[in-house]
């Protein structure tokens, strides 16, 4: 089974690139079996609906608009963003997250397992490092999708 584990956001904007720090997070502690790609979507949106298209397991890490602490995770599947009952501005990249998942929907090349994971956002102020409030998560957010991984079968080891 191909998984795609894709990481949206902006490093430019702190908290805005949680998705993609998480990315590179899990490419220098973890292992993966050879049919899990880690993707560093940044902000391509539709640029990067091929990738979404070729795997049949999708993991989409990036921040979610939504009340509450910051670094708060959230888990949502894929029919929130097909029903679009998700909360209509989930985060900068949501419209272009929901309109690229309808589109292949429309098109029979959805896969039918695409789960978000979001974190509630800190600070979208200028800076390239995440807050502390979202650093700490990134360790909490490998061992939910480590466990998720490995009940659908796919290897996701702690390296050394």
């Amino acid at each position: 089974m191909k998984v795609l584990i894709f990481g949206a956001g902006n490093l430019l904007l702190s908290d805005e690139g949680f998705g993609v720090h998480a990315v590179r997070y899990l490419a220098e502690h973890f292992s993966f079996d050879d049919d899990v790609e880690l993707y560093d979507g940044g902000t391509l949106g539709f640029m990067a609906s091929h990738k979404l298209e070729e795997a049949q397991a999708v993991y989409m890490i990036d921040v979610v608009t939504t009340p509450g602490e910051p670094g708060a995770l959230h888990r949502f599947e894929k029919e929130a963003f097909i029903g679009r009952t998700i909360p209509v501005k989930m985060s900068p990249h949501q419209l272009g997250i929901q309109e690229m998942l309808l589109l292949s929907d429309i098109r029979g090349r959805c896969p039918d397992q695409v789960t978000l994971f979001g974190v509630t956002p800190k600070s979208y102020e200028a800076g390239i490092e995440l807050s502390p409030e979202l650093t700490a998560r990134l360790p909490e957010l490998a061992a939910l999708l480590q466990k998720e991984l490995q009940a659908a079968g796919v290897r996701m080891e702690a390296m050394g």
